[in-house]
């Protein structure tokens, strides 16, 4: 009998440990210093982001004044712009699910989610590419940020 409710104790807790890995959020970390994951990251960039981003990560002109279509162009990817002021996890969720999964019910944007076109681990590298582009005194700033939110 014993033996029998220490079994279902290990049961419900592999059952509770496996349950928390689906419902418990994860936070990510942008592997910039990985010269696998930047490497891995510059095809990608320039295959699914440049064009709208720029291939120097400039991004589009104007980038904070509406278009006619009420849109905002693309924000620039480098220190000029202000990617570095969103933590690890919004950049990865920003790039997985759409700028619109993070904006009010309604908001026009042209950035679309990758989640049916790219891996985690693609996201990641592509993210991992941009923030090693940034001067080191703000990859150290972003870390700060990204340790804070966690």
């Amino acid at each position: 009998m014993t033996r029998w409710i220490l079994l279902a104790i290990v049961v419900v807790i592999a059952g509770a440990v496996l349950a928390l890995q689906y419902f418990v959020p994860v936070s990510v970390r942008i592997p910039y210093g990985d010269r696998d994951a930047v490497a891995k990251g510059a095809p990608l960039y320039a295959e699914h982001c440049a064009s709208c981003h720029g291939k120097n990560l400039e991004g589009q002109p104007n980038w904070r004044t509406r278009g006619p279509n009420g849109r905002l162009p693309a924000p620039p990817h480098d220190a000029t712009g202000h990617t570095w002021h969103h933590p690890d996890q919004n950049l990865f969720d920003i790039t997985k699910y759409g700028s619109a999964a993070y904006a009010s019910p309604g908001y026009q944007t042209d950035m679309r989610g990758y989640e049916d076109t790219l891996s985690d681990d693609e996201i990641l590298a592509v993210l991992a590419y941009i923030k090693a582009a940034w001067p080191r005194h703000i990859q150290q700033q972003h870390d700060q940020m990204a340790a804070m939110s966690e």
